[in-house]
């Protein structure tokens, strides 16, 4: 078999290298190099005589494997393979295939000296990947993920050996920590409630335990979250100019949302406009211009996220309204006096500004407070108070104004001032007029009738209903009831009628009792009214002493 490049020569002296024995007494070290895949690498044949007849190099046992290269043949080219010094084997663009045990051999002489090299070759890192997720990259490289989701970091690498892997973590302007280590092509571990401190630039190393070589991948993450709530929208009068400025706030995120004011619209073509650029940060402020028609107009604020892209628009609305007013047409003054006007704006976006104005031909003189002119204001409710009333210089006309860009509103409080009234004179003189109109009421009452105590019901038997009524009255009273009492046959009253003595004395009235035969009373009378005649005849016999209270009372 012809071996291409080779001599017959060649091959022959070759075939005997390769099956000379060791010498006696050769002598043999040993020697572990380390090489890197790519990169070149010299096996040195140590304690090489420079007088040496020839040095050959074996991959593996000399004697079980054909020399790889020699001094004194020419063996197969192979541009990888050269001698050094004419010992040293010099290997170029090391592969991992070319690791293993290497023999140098001398023959000086006819005795041969070995020398054995061990060749590790080692590949990588390389490759090394950092992957977290879930997360989103932003156009710079940098990642950023939900702070309410739960990260998964991984890193891979190819080496060979194995490589020992570290992840680091350095915060902004801060030294960097290691928190991990592992021996392993990957490395994976998992982080929970994030939080803003997690922020950083996120770092993994694999080292080659062989050549000591290391590589580095970092990823710099940054942690997001969206606001919690919607955006509040509202409107206020800039303090310079009479200018409408319309806010929209949409805090408690990161980063800052984007807000973008529009104007709703009727018009379905142009049924939104933007009214200008769009603002990043949590409060956008928007300023328009008062000419505008802008009573009952409504604005909207629509606010965006990085976190919210492609879900349902988060806005918030605000309406534009001219003020209105209330306050109390009329209202009085004593001279002297404090009197409080009140103007209160019932409706108004933004909130009107409330002023007093005194004079109306000067409708632009504002009164201010000083003196005896004092303002106050809480909330919509506006108090101009005056004290120590003046007629000349306090009544008439005021003017309560309440303006914001979408319009002006003006209300009129006369104010009347008099003199005062003494109160109590009044009330002393009607508290006199009362008195005497009771005490006159009571004179004639007693006056014209001073028996009407006496009157009424003196004795009720509460066993019968027999009613005894004593009647002052002349002789014509007796027969008219003695008239009723006849026609009334079934009664059961029994009127006594007392006459009273014109020629009577100081010392009593002479009474006179008159009544109807008994023996026809009798007959026409049941026994219960028999016997009730018989306590009424028993129960006359007490008014004499009725008798001589009545003259009592007379004489007096």
């Amino acid at each position: 078999m012809r071996v291409p490049g080779w001599s017959p020569a060649a091959l022959l002296l070759a075939a005997c290298l390769w099956r000379l024995p060791p010498g006696r007494g050769a002598a043999g070290t040993e020697e572990v190099i380390v090489g890197e895949a790519g990169k070149s690498v010299v096996l040195v044949c140590r304690n090489v005589s420079e007088r040496a007849d020839e040095v050959d190099w074996f991959h593996g046992d000399p004697g079980a494997v054909p020399p790889l290269f020699s001094s004194n043949a020419t063996l197969p080219e192979d541009a990888r393979l050269s001698l050094v010094d004419n010992s040293s084997l010099h290997i170029s663009a090391l592969r991992p295939q070319d690791g293993g045990n290497y023999t140098c051999k001398e023959v000086l002489n006819k005795t041969v000296r070995e020398h054995r090299v061990q060749l590790l070759v080692a590949s990588g890192p390389s490759n090394v990947i950092v992957s977290i997720s879930p997360a989103a990259p932003l156009p710079n490289g940098t990642v950023y993920v939900d702070k309410r989701n739960t990260v998964m970091f991984s890193c891979t690498s190819n080496s060979h050996p194995e490589p020992t892997m570290g992840w680091t973590f350095q915060p902004p302007s801060s030294a960097p920590e290691t928190f991990t280590e592992v021996n392993g092509t990957s490395t994976v571990y998992t982080l929970q409630n994030l939080s803003l401190r997690f922020q950083g630039n996120y770092s993994c190393t694999a080292r080659n335990p062989l050549s000591g070589r290391s590589q580095t991948s970092t990823k710099e993450l940054l942690v997001y979250y969206s606001p919690p709530s919607v955006p509040r929208c509202w409107a206020q009068t800039a303090q310079v100019g009479l200018m409408l400025q319309l806010f929209c706030n949409w805090p408690g995120g990161y980063p800052h949302p984007v807000l973008q004011w529009t104007e709703e619209g009727r018009d379905l073509e142009n049924s939104s406009w933007v009214v200008n650029a769009t603002g990043t940060g949590d409060t956008h402020v928007e300023t328009l211009s008062s000419s505008r028609l802008l009573h009952g107009k409504e604005f909207k604020c629509v606010g965006s996220h990085i976190l919210k892209q492609g879900k349902a628009e988060t806005t918030c609305t605000v309406q534009i309204k001219a003020p209105s007013l209330a306050t109390e047409p009329l209202k009085t003054c004593f001279v002297g006096g404090t009197v409080s006007l009140t103007c209160q704006v019932m409706e108004s976006n933004p909130p009107a500004r409330i002023s007093w104005l005194r004079n109306v031909s000067q409708p632009e003189v504002e009164i201010q407070p000083g003196g005896r002119y004092l303002v106050t204001q809480e909330g919509s409710v506006s108090n101009l108070t005056i004290q120590n009333c003046s007629h000349d210089a306090d009544e008439g006309y005021y003017v309560c104004k309440a303006e914001n860009p979408a319009g002006l509103k003006e209300a009129y409080v006369s104010l009347t001032v008099k003199k005062p009234v003494n109160i109590v004179g009044v009330v002393g003189a009607v508290v006199v007029l009362l008195l005497l109109g009771v005490l006159v009421i009571s004179g004639i009452i007693l006056y014209y009738n001073p028996l009407l105590c006496l009157k009424g019901s003196i004795f009720r038997n509460q066993d019968s209903d027999d009613v005894f009524v004593l009647v002052d009255s002349d002789g014509e009273g007796e027969e008219e009831e003695r008239e009723e009492e006849e026609a009334t046959g079934n009664s059961n009253v029994h009127q006594v009628t007392a006459l009273v003595n014109g020629n009577s004395t100081q010392a009593g009235y002479g009474y006179h009792f008159t009544e109807s035969d008994s023996s026809e009373l009798h007959s026409e009378l049941s026994t219960e009214e028999v016997e009730r005649e018989e306590r009424l005849t028993t129960q006359r016999q007490i008014f004499p002493f009725l008798a001589e209270m009545d003259g009592t009372v007379g004489g007096s």
